[in-house]
């Protein structure tokens, strides 16, 4: 389930050593939403396999790399004492409170992002018309509401279905669609995008 499993994730508000010696180690079951049991991940498993996907998604809704890591960290700190208790699949579990966290924190009208072109290593190389692309996509996606923003992460990044984003918004699927629509809209007329378009046909 966990392809990711041997990243050694990154430390930031509270370091992963620490967490990982919080005493919940085992592998467990839990009850899914129809009373069936189920095996759980223990939560040292769960960060370390999934700590590199966490962090970039947190990353694409943060565009700023220590943020990112605060917002994983942070994550990590509120999902934890709840382990145990998780029904269904644990990582819609964690997305959910990561994308809450994130809303909250956008709420609260904090301003102090700091777009850079590079997205967490993803073990690809990419020459200098990628970086440029990569530039124009986060402009483009810092313009986007929080939401449309969270919606188009998930879905295109994360590669998430409808209903498996719809689950970790904690709405319906149509209105996933429906704010994935208005995002493509505006990110396909956005000038960042506009720009590096032309210049890809330019240099061709």
């Amino acid at each position: 389930m966990y392809r990711d499993a041997g990243v050694r994730p990154m430390a930031a508000v509270i370091p992963l050593d620490a967490l990982l010696e919080w005493p919940v180690r085992s592998r467990g079951t839990a009850a899914d939403s129809e009373g069936r049991r189920v095996e759980q991940p223990s939560f040292e498993d769960f960060v370390v396999a999934r700590s590199r996907q966490l962090q970039r998604t947190a990353y694409l809704l943060t565009r700023d790399h220590q943020l990112a890591q605060d917002l994983v960290q942070t994550t990590y700190a509120k999902v934890w004492p709840a382990w145990t208790r998780i029904r269904d699949d644990p990582e819609a579990y964690v997305r959910r409170v990561m994308l809450n966290t994130y809303t909250s924190w956008w709420r609260r009208k904090w301003r102090g992002e700091t777009p850079t072109e590079e997205l967490p290593d993803d073990g690809q190389a990419g020459g200098q018309g990628q970086i440029e692309d990569r530039a124009g996509l986060m402009a483009a996606l810092g313009r986007l509401p929080a939401r449309q923003r969270a919606v188009v992460v998930l879905r295109y990044f994360d590669d998430l279905s409808e209903a498996e984003t719809a689950r970790v918004l904690n709405c319906t699927a149509g209105n996933v669609k429906s704010q994935a629509s208005r995002a493509l809209a505006k990110l396909r007329v956005d000038p960042a995008l506009l720009d590096s378009g032309r210049e890809r046909g330019t240099s061709a």
